[in-house]
């Protein structure tokens, strides 16, 4: 829901399908009852959110929530300087355009000439700075530091980014903790390997594309972290791989909602309890589309595998362990073409025939 090809992490599509269907809408689910009570009381209404929460993991890889508890103006300022920050000329952007060597702040597809993902996006992390290894080297270990590049204009738009980073992650910790209950875990059982979190917030822009059918807003892809939260506006376009059949099913669009997905380490933490879902986003040829996605993820030094209390004799450890930091620094070196690094996936990790 995150990522495209231009950035950390992606696996394309060139062409869409045609065959997405209007179909029935992802789960929606209604958090107002952490926003009253504790995770740790185990009244009625808790227990049915968290079983709402595994249903929607297990079965979709992906649900809507409402009445989450980020307050509407904190998504009303960053979507505002989102959309101003990108209506400018082409280079006023790119003063703060990313590169090889720092991944963060704007890019664009258009002076590329790829019209595989048509977009332009903004990036920056939510601990500034963020400590990632400086290569993929199994044995190196220099670090290196992700600093946020920041434009002039909007004159608030750091501050609408800073404010709703701090929103949308005491969320993200609330989700995290219900998926861990859903699991059988103590509900604060995954937080600590966030502590010196790698998390970033992306800004969208999908400007109208007179190529549709040839085009695609992001290329179908799953995301590599542990959770995404996505704030999008009313246009749509957000595509999910169903489970059952592997249609592709259109996320209709719902008022003040974050569509939530399962990244990768969920789904290897969980030893396939959890899924990680493909997604797409089509683009649009009628109107611009504007989203804002959060990707949850840990700190560099975890070493991603699955948990002890989800393994048994019965049900053996599905994937080997890899270190989250070299994982994601291998993605960001393939993308960037800096070196000849495959684009890695958790399957690489997958032990044999169980």
């Amino acid at each position: 829901m995150g990522d495209g090809n231009e950035s950390f992490f992606q696996e394309t599509e060139h062409r869409p399908k045609q065959s997405t269907i209007e179909a029935e809408n992802i789960p929606l689910i209604d958090l107002s009852p952490i926003l009253t009570t504790d995770l740790s009381n185990s009244s009625p209404e808790i227990t049915n959110l968290v079983a709402e929460i595994g249903d929607a993991c297990k079965n979709w890889g992906f649900f809507q929530v409402i009445n989450h508890g980020v307050p509407s103006t904190c998504r009303e300022k960053i979507e505002r300087a989102s959309k101003e920050f990108f209506l400018q000329p082409t280079e006023e952007k790119r003063k703060v355009s990313r590169d090889e060597d720092n991944p963060l702040g704007f890019y664009d597809t258009e002076h590329t000439k790829n019209v595989r993902d048509w977009k332009e996006v903004f990036d920056f992390v939510v601990e500034n700075p963020t400590i990632l290894p400086a290569s993929h080297e199994p044995h190196d270990m220099e670090l290196m530091e992700l600093t946020n590049q920041w434009p002039n204009f909007p004159t608030n738009f750091r501050e609408a980014c800073e404010e709703y980073a701090r929103g949308i992650e005491k969320l993200s910790y609330k989700l995290l903790e219900l998926i861990a209950l859903s699991l059988g875990l103590s509900s604060k059982r995954l937080n600590s390997y966030f502590k010196d979190q790698t998390s970033f917030i992306r800004l969208n822009y999908y400007p109208l594309c007179p190529i549709r059918h040839l085009a695609l807003g992001i290329g179908r892809h799953k995301d590599p972290g542990a959770l995404t939260v996505l704030a999008q506006d009313d246009v749509g376009g957000l595509e999910v791989k169903q489970k059952t059949d592997g249609e592709w099913i259109q996320v209709k669009p719902t008022p003040n909602a974050y569509i939530v997905n399962v990244g990768d380490i969920i789904q290897v933490w969980s030893n396939d309890r959890y899924e990680s879902v493909e997604h797409r986003v089509v683009a649009s040829s009628k109107k611009e589309r504007f989203s804002v996605p959060f990707l949850f993820s840990p700190s560099h030094y975890v070493m991603v595998e699955p948990l002890e209390e989800l393994t048994n004799e019965e049900s053996p450890a599905k994937y080997k362990a890899y270190n989250w930091g070299k994982f994601r620094t291998t993605r960001n070196l393939s993308n960037f073409k800096k070196l000849n690094v495959e684009n890695i996936q958790i399957y690489h990790f997958r032990i044999g025939d169980l």
